[in-house]
This record gives structure tokens, sequence and C-alpha cells, in this order.
């Protein structure tokens, strides 16, 4: 089982996606890599103190890194505050458009004004 530690230990991107078990298009990486890490990065540090169990630290940590991962491979990339309403509030909805995310809203078409 994957601990907190062996995850502070990770230094390149792929390793992340490894840890995590997460399939990645290796050309995206090399073309957004900085981006994507720092969105990431912004992202965990909002919510990482608030966390207090490891398992829970885990699945934020890993849905985290699919959420940015997610938003670059669809060419969209939300802020971090965006990303964390949507986990702490549980709504993980989206347009159904175009995927924007559109935390507590209907995912009725155009719900983002796309």
């Amino acid at each position: 089982m994957a601990t907190v530690e062996e995850f502070y230990k990770l230094r390149d991107t792929e390793d992340y996606f490894k840890f995590f078990g997460i399939e990645f298009d290796q050309g995206l990486i090399n073309v957004k890599r900085f981006h994507m890490m720092k969105e990431y990065g912004t992202l965990i540090r909002k919510g990482i103190d608030s966390i207090t169990e490891e398992n829970k630290l885990l699945e934020f940590l890993k849905f985290s890194l699919l959420r940015v991962y997610g938003d670059y491979k669809n060419g969209h990339a939300p802020s971090a505050a965006d990303v964390w309403n949507m986990y702490e509030t549980g709504k993980l909805d989206g347009c159904s458009s175009c995927g924007t995310p559109t935390a507590g809203t209907p995912t009725s078409g155009g719900s983002c004004g796309c």
C-alpha cells in the first residue's frame, strides 16, 4: 500500500502517475509537464493541511492529479480554487457540452456559459 511518506519522495512527473497507477500520455507530459505540475502543486497546497487521515490525503492527492491531467488533456486548466471546491463539496460535475468544471451547478448542456 502506498504511503504519504513515499509520495513525498517522488520527483519526476511520471513517478506521480505511476505511484497512483494512472495511465498517461507521455507526449502530453513532455509538452505540458511544467504547467501541469505547477497547477497540481497549487491545488494540493490549498487542501493538504486540512486532511488528517492518510488514506483520505492519498485520495485527495490522486484525485487532484487526475483532475489536472484530465483538464490539460481536454485543453482546459481550471484554477486550483475551482478544483478544490469541487473536491471539498463532493460536487464533481462539469458542463456536459465542454467538460468545464461547474461545481454546484447542474450538468445540463452549456451550464458553464460555453
